[in-house]
């Protein structure tokens, strides 16, 4: 049987470059789990479930080795657990010149070593990616935040551009929505604000 795993680290990132590559395989779409979350540990839902469902002889399709996870140790566990103790094959689709495990399955003993070497490069390749992202991340966040961005929820002060439409909303010219909307405001911060300098 075919099964294929997606992943993207966000919920906000798109799946469907991957699930393309699915549906031109032939991948029946309830035998393809997607997990929108960080790669950095195995303990993803979809993931799991893919887990418990490969039999021997299946055969797991994921995009590229770093789909599978960014953690060093983990990807060679998963991959040797799947291929080796359940008897199943995996094959990374931007790379099926070197991981495709049934390949390796071919030359016997030897078939393992190379198997064991390239596994253990691109998933080292794999984990000093997810470092370099992380670090470029907060060397970003830095940058930005000493040129004054700011991070996390807007604050909506009670400023002039507050006043000026509280003004017009109390006097008439226009209705309690489009003063929400002028000013970006939920309803319950905009009655909040209304209230904190109806009482200043």
């Amino acid at each position: 049987m075919k099964i294929a795993y997606g992943r993207v680290s966000t919920k906000e990132q798109n799946v469907e470059r991957q699930l393309l590559k699915f549906r031109e395989l032939g991948i029946e779409e309830r035998f393809v789990f997607v997990d929108k979350q960080s790669g950095k540990n195995f303990d993803r839902p979809r993931y799991q479930a893919m887990r418990l469902m490969i039999r021997e002889n299946d055969l797991v399709y994921v995009d590229a080795l770093d789909r599978l996870g960014r953690d060093y140790d983990g990807i060679i566990a998963e991959w040797k657990y799947i291929t080796r103790e359940v008897g199943a094959d995996i094959v990374c689709l931007d790379n099926e010149t070197l991981f495709d495990s049934r390949k390796f399955k071919t030359m016997g003993d030897f078939g393992k070593v190379m198997e064991d070497q390239f596994l253990s490069l691109l998933a080292y390749v794999a984990e000093q990616e997810r470092k370099k992202n992380r670090l470029r991340q907060a060397e970003g966040i830095e940058v930005a935040r000493t040129e004054g961005v700011m991070f996390g929820r807007p604050k909506h002060e009670i400023d002039n551009r507050f006043i000026e439409v509280y003004e017009a909303w109390k006097s008439g010219e226009f209705t309690a929505t489009e003063a929400m909307g002028r000013i970006g405001m939920k309803k319950p911060t905009f009655y909040r604000r209304v209230k904190e300098y109806e009482s200043k």
